[in-house]
């Protein structure tokens, strides 16, 4: 894997195209103009910025892996996983929420808020797994270890947030500290949930319900908040090595298997060649 195309071809492309919009909508605001989701305009450099990390994501697949626009987006809703997936992504939810499941709860208005939610953030959230951990982590993993990779995304995918939360005018209200906590958190959950299940659609799915979940939760900033979040990555490094161990063990039986099949194929070619000789 040539890692200058990685970032050629992927992560500059996805930063200058948010730190564009972003200087666009710093211009707009000066001269006046009302911005954010309450505005035509604001909503027009929302997605215009927003997408760049998905979009970038399916140039890079289609550019180095070959993968077609199409073929993404069947994997994007690709719901069919193995049962064990979703339990580990339900131990993950219940993990980083435990705090406020055991204190204030959620904020439930009404049934269909949780799902409107979730189907808003998939939107505006889930897409951006097309590029952070289905492209950008797994071709940088070709290079560092996992921890250091999900660092190295966690920083870009910081960049990236703030920059966004500046153009949708969020940027003052935002506690940076707890958000940088969590995003950290997130890294590790999602990557490690792709480095186990190999899906596009668990980790869409699941940064979807992290962020629905997030709209609806009663503060979870507390000092049992942190220590549930630490557990998290404690929890996401422990599955990727016992994954990675189990899955290298993987080829050396198939080799094995394949040095016997071998064998027996040059054992089976000497008796028909003494056959030969013996007719």
């Amino acid at each position: 894997m040539n890692h200058k195309k990685l970032y050629s071809i992927y992560l500059l492309p996805t930063l200058l195209q948010i730190i564009f919009f972003a200087a666009i909508a710093g211009l707009f605001k000066k001269a006046g103009f009302e911005l954010g989701y309450h505005s035509f305009l604001g909503m027009l450099l929302i997605v215009l910025a927003g997408i760049s990390s998905a979009l970038w994501g399916v140039i890079y697949q289609k550019n180095c892996h070959g993968k077609s626009p199409l073929e993404i987006l069947k994997e994007f809703f690709d719901v069919r996983q193995p049962m064990q997936v979703y339990l580990f992504v339900i131990a993950f939810l219940v993990i980083d929420f435990g705090a406020v499941i055991i204190g204030n709860g959620f904020r439930i208005g009404s049934i269909w808020l949780p799902f409107l939610f979730f189907l808003k953030a998939l939107v505006f959230g889930g897409i951006e797994e097309i590029g952070w951990r289905y492209s950008f982590q797994p071709d940088l993993e070709k290079k560092f270890s996992y921890a250091l990779a999900t660092i190295i995304t966690f920083i870009c995918w910081g960049v990236w947030h703030i920059l966004f939360f500046y153009i949708d005018g969020s940027l003052t209200s935002v506690d940076l500290p707890s958000f940088l906590l969590g995003l950290l958190t997130n890294s590790f959950i999602l990557s490690a949930l792709f480095v186990y299940s190999k899906s596009l659609w668990i980790c869409a799915m699941t940064h979807a319900l992290i962020n629905a979940l997030s709209q609806i939760s009663v503060n979870d900033s507390g000092i049992d908040s942190i220590m549930l979040k630490v557990v998290c990555i404690c929890f996401a490094l422990v599955l990727v090595y016992a994954v990675r161990k189990k899955r290298q063990k993987i080829p050396a039986s198939e080799a094995k298997h394949a040095k016997e099949f071998e064998e027996s194929n040059e054992t089976l070619h000497v008796y028909d060649e003494k056959n030969e000789v013996d007719n």
